[in-house]
């Protein structure tokens, strides 16, 4: 892989970091993130692209420790049944959210 990717990669990871911080609701930045992931996946990209986009872009944006954190605040706070929603939910939606991304994307195209 070429130098410029990696810049290209850090870039990516920058920016969506700052929209991250911007948003700061980790619910709809997941939401979001997998609409666009299952979105630009369904595209026929190069790797560089790829790369760029998946681990620099999205593993920022919707960063799997955002995630992680609002379950642990719920756990903290005793509420089990709360916590088994919020999971399930979460990553429920997340799949279907990106399913619709894809297919979308296939219908455009």
């Amino acid at each position: 892989m070429k130098i410029t990717n990696f810049i290209y990669i850090l870039l990516a990871a920058y920016l969506a970091t700052f929209l991250r911080i911007t948003i700061n609701n980790n619910f709809f930045i997941s939401i979001i993130g997998s609409f666009l992931v299952g979105f630009f996946i369904s595209k026929r990209l190069s790797v560089s692209t790829e790369k760029i986009l998946l681990s620099g872009f999205f593993s920022c944006f919707t960063s799997f420790s955002g995630f992680i954190y609002f379950l642990y605040t719920i756990l903290n706070q005793g509420d089990w049944i709360k916590f088994i929603i919020f999971f399930n939910l979460i990553i429920i939606v997340n799949l279907f959210t990106m399913i619709l991304g894809f297919w979308i994307s296939r219908k455009i195209t």
